[in-house]
């Protein structure tokens, strides 16, 4: 199997904690030249000395806030300019707070759309014209299983993860002749800043404990227990790797088996 992506060049966004790093670290051991992509230079200069450089690899970051889509692009666009390459492109964005969709005012869903569908947009845009001048392209977005199973709470997120998903495979019809993929990775309960904080917040609303909770969405979970982000960076990981050239426009769960449809 080729999984060799040496002397590829990857755009990783969100990649200074959570799945977004664990993606990062995951795509230089398997050779590539890394780019990060985050709002926060300090952390970016953390993680950056954290990639692995065994094969030569030079990484590199951009600072972007990804509540500002002209930014993210302008940033984006000057960066590629500068390396002249990208092959693979891992959306990831942290996720809206929670909340019942009934109760969401119109400019949370307006911000989630922004962070994640127009930055996302704006990003495929930039990258696409080296992917076609090189035959090769896996544009791979981080979202959720709430694309095929919306979760309770989650009213913002579950709408946007879902124009997020038909997007996705839009573009799948559109690059798949020019060599490029496009493929969404379905995260299930994983260990991440955003999994403690919507843990917290699930406290003090019902006053249960954090150890009642987790018991709790483990039952839900054949597995029982919750994903280590290194584990959804393995899937993007193949995803993005020449083996996976004929996977295209698919939703791949990571959830341990909690989803109860096909």
């Amino acid at each position: 199997m080729d999984l060799n992506i040496r002397h590829k060049h990857a755009l990783v966004c969100g990649s200074t904690q959570g799945i977004g790093k664990a993606c990062a670290l995951e795509l230089a051991l398997l050779g590539a030249n890394v780019t990060l992509v985050a709002r926060h230079e300090e952390r970016l200069q953390h993680t950056l000395r954290q990639l692995d450089t065994s094969a030569g690899q030079q990484h590199h970051y951009v600072v972007a806030d990804f509540t500002r889509p002209s930014q993210v692009q302008e940033q984006i666009e000057k960066h590629l300019q500068r390396v002249g390459q990208a092959h693979i492109l891992v959306n990831n964005t942290g996720g809206p707070a929670g909340g019942p969709a009934i109760d969401a005012r119109a400019d949370e869903f307006e911000q989630a759309f922004a962070a994640h569908l127009l930055c996302n947009h704006v990003l495929v845009q930039a990258v696409v014209p080296y992917m076609k001048e090189a035959a090769y392209g896996r544009i791979i977005n981080i979202i959720s299983t709430s694309v095929k199973q919306p979760i309770k709470g989650l009213g913002v997120s579950n709408t946007i993860r879902g124009a997020v998903a038909n997007w996705a495979k839009t573009l799948s019809f559109e690059l798949a002749a020019f060599g490029i993929t496009v493929n969404n990775v379905l995260p299930g309960a994983t260990i991440t800043a955003r999994h403690h904080s919507l843990i917290e917040s699930k406290m003090q609303k019902t006053g249960l404990s954090r150890e009642e909770i987790e018991k709790e969405m483990k039952e839900g979970i054949p597995a029982n227990r919750f994903a280590e982000p290194e584990e959804v960076a393995a899937a993007a990981a193949f995803l993005a790797s020449p083996a996976a050239a004929y996977i295209n426009g698919i939703n791949l769960p990571v959830d341990g088996g909690r989803l109860g449809n096909l």
